[in-house]
């Protein structure tokens, strides 16, 4: 399967890396075997190792093979990486949507709690029609429904209270309209 690339040269980098990577372990490999081998074989005799530098040599072109091959190899070890996690991620995902279900719910629940108490402060900054028992709002003069008058525009002959203006009594004294 081809790949998307960002960059078309990419791929021979890629390569370019593969290739060198193993060829310069390959070789501090033996600069450190002949480093070890000159310092094993001088233990016995007196004389100081001739080769023990090909070890300081060696060491840092392993770091090199290494830095090479992670980027030669970088784009499978993430895929593979990926394929490792994924269900690992999924699984630990879902273990915890599992313990968290009631919390949500609850949650979920106060909040509807919550809408449907602002739902009904709306509702009562709204008044209702006389005539056609529409709910039209608090300050409204007129209904948008029947368009009949809202405000209070019978007066009480007693006590002088505004009523509404269908009222049959007043709110104030009780005296009977007729």
């Amino acid at each position: 399967m081809e790949e998307e690339k960002i960059d078309s040269g990419h791929g021979s980098v890629r390569k370019v890396f593969r290739v060198a990577g193993p060829l310069v372990a390959l070789i501090g490999l033996i600069f450190v075997i002949i480093g070890f081998v000159s310092f094993v074989s001088s233990v016995g005799s007196f004389e100081p190792p001739r080769y023990f530098w090909c070890g300081f040599v060696g060491m840092p072109l392993l770091f090199v093979w290494a830095v090479l091959c992670m980027f030669g190899f970088m784009g499978r070890v993430a895929r593979y990486q990926a394929a490792e996690m994924a269900p690992v991620a999924k699984d630990a995902f879902n273990y915890m949507a599992d313990g968290t279900k009631e919390g949500v719910r609850t949650v979920a629940g106060a909040i509807g709690e919550g809408l449907r108490g602002a739902a009904t402060a709306e509702q009562q900054t709204r008044v209702r029609c006389h005539k056609c028992n529409q709910l039209v709002e608090e300050n409204a003069k007129f209904c948008g429904a029947c368009g009949a008058a809202l405000g209070k525009t019978k007066a009480c002959p007693t006590c002088k209270e505004l009523n509404d203006p269908d009222a049959k009594f007043c709110d104030n004294c009780g005296f009977e309209f007729t």
